[in-house]
């Protein structure tokens, strides 16, 4: 897979990354496509990373379908699959990691213990053994996204990373690949997640700014739904993901929500239209 990738580089072609753990979707399906865009050739990885499950995760039953997950890529134009064993990543005796600092404590990082030091090293091999010069996320994952692009920064990575929007079911539910874990009642109920966000969007809209009032009224959406535990409803920062007084920059509000036994993370992004102007512009 190097070899092929400095082969292309060296052929002054623009490569592309799109890494994956596999049980692709359609959010998967549209990195590609923005990756076939700007680059040729676009390599796609699978590999569902041990190191960024905690020991009571999911990571035994994560869906896994490796056969129809290469021919769906091979159907979107991709030029190679990625798929290595756990042994080629991490080698017998692998002692080596990656952790942003402070990013990496906060929300995903405080619930999931460990998490973010496992996404960051696995990208840090999978940039290094394709070398791509471009490489592909999904801003559902607002925090992760967050920490990859600062790693490539302070790390001075020559692989650029590009980060698309959310791609979501007609009902608002953010494609993942854990929604196949739901019943259909809670596939129902999940829809949840995306009615608390607009429901902080239309007060944003009609000029609400503060951080406990638009809190409020995420909790009391999600609390409507008896299927739903909050695990965080939070306002921060987009840059730091530390908490706001007030949305008056660039921000996330983040959500991470139990349906059932299935652990579901959401987000709005939203930025002021001009510097001189408390307009806002929504991103779901």
């Amino acid at each position: 897979m190097k070899e092929h990738a400095r082969q292309a580089r060296a052929e002054s072609r623009i490569v592309g990354l799109v890494p994956t753990m596999g049980a692709l979707h359609a959010g998967h399906l549209a990195l590609i496509e923005r990756a076939r865009r700007e680059c040729s050739p676009v390599i796609a990885s699978i590999f569902v990373n041990p190191k960024q499950f905690g020991p009571n995760e999911d990571f035994s039953k994560y869906p896994r379908a490796l056969d129809s997950d290469s021919k769906m890529l091979e159907q979107a134009g991709v030029d190679s699959v990625f798929a290595p064993e756990p042994l080629e990543i991490y080698p017998n005796g692998f002692s080596t990691y990656v952790h942003v600092e402070g990013l990496s404590e906060r929300l995903e990082g405080h619930s999931r213990p460990g998490h973010f030091r496992g996404v960051t090293t696995v990208v840090m091999k999978l940039l290094e053994i394709v070398q791509p010069n471009f490489a592909y996320f999904g801003r559902k994952d607002a925090q992760q996204a967050r920490i990859i692009t600062q790693m490539a920064r302070d790390l001075n990575l020559d692989s650029e990373i590009v980060v698309c929007p959310i791609v979501r079911e007609p009902d608002g539910l953010a494609l993942s690949s854990r929604n196949a874990y739901l019943s259909a009642e809670e596939r129902k109920a999940a829809t949840v997640l995306h009615r608390a966000l607009d429901a902080a969007r239309s007060e944003l809209a009609a000029g609400v700014r503060d951080a406990l009032q638009l809190q409020g009224v995420l909790h009391r959406t999600l609390s409507a739904e008896r299927q739903a535990r909050v695990d965080y409803a939070e306002v921060v920062d987009a840059e730091s993901f530390e908490p706001v007084v007030r949305v008056s920059k660039p921000s996330y509000i983040l959500l991470a929500v139990f349906i059932g036994k299935t652990r579901l993370i959401d987000n709005l992004y939203i930025e002021p239209k001009s510097q001189v102007s408390e307009e806002l512009v929504f991103h779901f």
